[in-house]
This record gives structure tokens, sequence and C-alpha cells, in this order.
């Protein structure tokens, strides 16, 4: 059994990684599945990067989410988001804690839930494929990809919408390495915002899933106030931060493959298996949301202790030829499916379908517009963080 020491040298997940992890993944995969990392502010983890054992480690129980007891675990200084009471949530917890959340979220967000929306999503789509049309040549991460899915999640989760875009702003520092007066700021506007939505939704509820979060009851359960607050912060940065950049993701890939971009518009009823194709190839979660482990974990020939943070790259794993073959070509009409983009488990992504829906309306309805989509830009930057996988820009021409 291998065992790694403080002095053996570890993978660093810097700026120039995060511009072109496939390249590190694919080393690190042959490498064997497990290595030690550092993160930001050189904080040491356990990188994984092939798919069998991300796939069984995302819902082994000796791997852990809580959030109370990650805390304890990083050096002074360096828990982020983590020590943002905001972040005391579904995701950032254990069963049975977890269990009892998701039973009740999964009341309120149904299919049905979701399957009402398509009409209000299309809706959305061509207004903005419209204002496209007319300029021509703009940012689609700006004009596109961000503007959809904060429509679609504030409206479902019931938020006004002059206040869309300083959603925007406040949840970017959650998402990527940010400062720690950013991270105090961005959290009090968000806390004292969310908690003042929540008293309203309770005093008046409306139609929306707020309200329904606040009022839903499971045999005499309820989520506290607390509880909803953390909930609905969730819902609405995981809501649109994946869709924002399966969207721009999948456009990149396939300005990049004019073939395959083709061959999709010719052929709609691609547009499903598409959308799974694109959130194998480079999708919007580069490694999953922190475990840590609670008793020593063996991962191939290594043995990782415990109190021991690991990252499961689903980036890495998706990439994977022993389980998608050619796995660095982009193909939209690969038969099959089984990426774990969304997670797997315990944890896998309770707004999947949404994603789904909306990225299928989005990608169709663009290439149902324009004849022709190019790149304005020949360099792009990607964001520094562990989580997103995605750009700060999108620059392109259609007509």
């Amino acid at each position: 059994m291998l065992q790694y020491g403080e002095s053996d040298p570890a993978l660093t997940l810097d700026r120039a990684f995060f511009q072109d992890p496939h390249p590190v993944y694919r080393r690190v995969r042959e490498e064997g599945p497990v290595r030690p990392a550092l993160a930001h502010r050189r904080l040491r983890v356990w990188l994984v990067t092939r798919y069998a054992e991300a796939r069984e480690l995302l819902n082994d129980p000796r791997l852990a989410k809580d959030s109370a007891r990650a805390i304890e675990l990083f050096p002074p200084g360096t828990a982020g988001p983590y020590a943002s009471s905001l972040s005391a949530h579904m995701l950032n917890s254990d069963p049975p804690d977890h269990t009892r959340l998701r039973r009740l979220v999964n009341k309120a967000f149904t299919a049905r839930t979701v399957s009402r929306l398509r009409p209000r999503i299309e809706q959305i789509t061509d207004g903005l494929l419209d204002d496209m049309a007319q300029a021509g040549a703009f940012d689609l991460m700006q004009v596109f990809a961000f503007p959809l899915p904060i429509a679609v999640i504030c409206e479902l989760i019931g938020i006004p919408a002059c206040d869309h875009d300083e959603f925007r702003t406040w949840t970017a520092p959650f998402m990527a390495a940010s400062s720690a007066g950013e991270m105090r700021e961005a959290h009090a506007w968000m806390l004292a915002y969310l908690t003042r939505l929540v008293a309203a939704k309770r005093a008046a509820p409306g139609e929306d899933l707020l309200s329904e979060l606040v009022h839903i009851s499971d045999e005499g359960d309820r989520l506290s106030r607390d509880e909803v607050v953390s909930m609905a912060f969730l819902l609405l940065v995981a809501g649109h931060e994946t869709t924002v950049n399966l969207i721009a993701n999948s456009v990149l890939a396939l300005i990049g493959e004019p073939a395959q971009m083709a061959t999709l518009r010719a052929d709609p009823t691609l547009l499903p298996g598409a959308v799974e194709e694109f959130l194998r190839f480079d999708g919007p979660i580069n490694i999953a949301t922190l475990r840590f482990t609670t008793e020593p974990v063996r991962v191939g020939d290594v043995e990782i202790p415990a109190d021991e943070f690991v990252f499961i790259s689903l980036l890495a794993a998706n990439r994977d030829p022993g389980r998608h073959p050619d796995p660095d070509r982009l193909d939209v009409t690969r038969q099959g499916g089984g990426h774990l983009a969304f997670g797997h488990g315990i944890h896998y992504c309770v707004g999947a379908p949404l994603a789904r829906l909306e990225a299928q309306i989005a990608i169709g309805r663009l290439l149902g517009r324009f004849s022709s989509i190019e790149l304005g830009a020949p360099a792009l930057q990607w964001r520094a963080s562990t989580l997103i996988r995605g750009l700060h820009t999108l620059p392109v021409r259609v007509r």
C-alpha cells in the first residue's frame, strides 16, 4: 500500500491548472486513482480522478460533508465559504439530517414544478435571442448564459425581478477564491436579504418554491427559519451557476467542433443526448463539493487517513477512458450516459431536471435562430475555482 508523507510533492491546483485542467487530469489518471494536491491557500487535499473510484466515493458514508465538522479541519483562516452560516444546508450535511432535509425539499421541488416552467423558459430564451440578433456580436455569458438561469431560478424561488442583478453580484464570492472581506460582505447581504424574504413568504405566501418550503411539512416536520434561509441560498446559487456554465461550456464546445454543431442543428431530436454529452465533455462542475474522511479510506493502493479532505474531480472522471471510449472527443450522437456531472448517490443534484430542461431549450433555440456562431476572441479566461468550470466571458459573433 502506498503511503504519502508531508514531504512528498503535491500537485498544485493553481491558476494555470484552472485554465486547462484536462491535460493535468489525464496525466494524474494514468498514475493512479488518487494523489495529494494543494488547493487554495495551500490546503492539502486528496484528488480523485478515475471514474470508478469517483463514483464509489461520491456515495461512501465514510466521506462526510457536515460543514460544522469540516470547519474544524481547516487551518485557521482557510475555511472560506464554509465559515458562512449559509453553508449549513442540505448539500453540506450527512444522514440523518440530510435525509430529513432532502425529503422535505423533494416534496416541494417536484418534476411537475419543473415541467410547468417550460413555457416561461422558452419565452425568456426567445426574448434574449431577439436582443442578441440585433447586436450581432456580444459576450454570450452576459447576454444569454447568465440572464436565462438567473431569471428562471429567481422566478421559481419567488425573488422579485428588480433584485436579479444583485444576486449575480453577491453569489460570486461563494463560488471562487475570494478575500475574507469579500466573503463577509457577501454573506451579510445574502443573509439579510433572504431572512427578510423568508419572513415575507411566511406572512404572505405566493405561488413559488420558497413559499412552499416555508409551509411544507412531512408528518408534522417543517424546516426551521434558518433551514429555509440556507436552503434558499443553496437552490439559488446551485440553481443558476450550474446552468450558466453548462450553457456556455456547451456553446464553446460546439464552436470548437463545427461538424458537431451542424449535426445538432440539422437534427434537434439529438438535443437530450447532446446535453448529456456536454455534461460529460466539459461539465459545469470541476470538483465535487467538499468531503472529508471520518476513518482511513483505501483508494486503489493508497490509504487516505482519517480527517483528510477529499476532492473528487467530476471533470476528470467524466474523461476517464476506462468508462468513456475516446473521451476527449465531443460526439453529440454518443450513446449511453453514466456521467457524474450531477454527482452520484444521496447528494445527486436535486435541480438536475431543471438544468437539463434549460440547456435543451437554450442550446436548441440558439442553434435554430443563428446559422453561424463564431468565437469573437482568440483567448478565453476560465474562473479560478475548484468547484466551477466556467468562463469569465465568451465573446461570439452570430448571423
